[in-house]
């Protein structure tokens, strides 16, 4: 079994970008999405690979998550198939303390920047950089699946006020 431990933190500013090695364009369709039960999505990245991720609520930040690498033509078409799609640029970062990445949402989700670091233990501890602003780790409505089916652009002024997007 697959468990991912990750928490997220919104970014302000453009200080990361100093730390930052490499970017991957990324496409996700999502086929099946429940916050309180299975989600299922295929992930593009530009147009070399792509995976059928399967991933489910564990305990706390956990999750369960399963990742596998499928043809390109079949994620294609299962791209075309999703009824909730995003898009976005995830650059790989050169810090300690774990895994770390910064996702920069496009399309109706932009200017929306997400740092995101994966532990190998829930009781791992992390320092957030400065440009974290605010820790989103258990803001639902930030998720992926959840901004593929209701991106920022529809969200209300008192709903991004909440997360100070505005």
């Amino acid at each position: 079994m697959g468990l991912e431990i990750e928490r997220r933190f919104l970014v302000k500013g453009e200080e990361w970008k100093q730390n930052a090695q490499n970017c991957q364009k990324i496409r996700q369709g999502y086929i099946v999405s429940s916050i309180k039960d299975w989600t299922v999505r295929v992930r593009i990245i530009e147009k070399d690979q792509a995976w059928l991720t399967l991933k489910s609520p564990a305990k706390g930040i956990s999750c369960n998550e399963f990742e596998y690498l499928i043809p390109k033509e079949d994620a294609l078409e299962l791209w075309e198939l999703a009824s909730n799609k995003l898009t976005k640029t995830r650059y790989k970062l050169n810090l300690q303390g774990g895994d770390w990445i910064i996702d920069c949402f496009e399309g109706n989700n932009y200017p929306l920047v997400i740092a995101e670091v994966e532990l190998t233990s829930i009781k791992q501890k992390v320092k957030p950089p400065s440009w974290c602003f605010l820790e989103v780790t258990k803001y639902k409505q930030l998720s992926n699946a959840a901004l593929a089916e209701r991106p920022i652009s529809d969200w209300s002024k008192e709903d991004l006020m909440t997360i100070n997007l505005n």
